[in-house]
């Protein structure tokens, strides 16, 4: 195992966690940051996974070259377990904003119109 390409490939997956991160739970303050309309917003959403999947893509086969390569000597120092914890950190995260996400509703969300309620146009 070549420890030194496992390491860059799991950098590369972490960076597409972040970007999916970013671009999931975080489009709206990108978009207000970067003052883009809604189909802006859209297309940012639709690029950052794009990108995040092709940068995880090339993250998985760097790793899985990494895996099969033989080791060269100067792969002692290189620790992998920093890397790999901060992948599970960020799957944590990710699934922590999910779980969140799904139990409290945004706040510019309209309340639930009762009998009898009018609308006034």
């Amino acid at each position: 195992m070549r420890k030194r390409t496992v390491k860059n490939g799991m950098r590369l997956i972490m960076a597409a966690l972040i970007l999916i991160v970013l671009v999931s739970y975080c489009h709206v303050q990108l978009s207000d940051l970067f003052a883009l309309t809604p189909a802006g917003e859209s297309r940012l959403y639709r690029l950052g996974m794009f990108w995040a999947a092709a940068i995880g893509g090339y993250g998985v086969v760097v790793t899985v070259f990494g895996f099969v390569l033989a080791p060269l000597k100067t792969d002692t120092r290189i620790r992998l377990l920093p890397i790999t914890l901060g992948i599970a950190a960020m799957i944590f995260l990710f699934f922590y904003l999910l779980s969140s996400s799904i139990e409290t509703p945004a706040h510019d969300e309209q309340k639930r119109m009762r009998p009898g309620d009018t609308i006034t146009i």
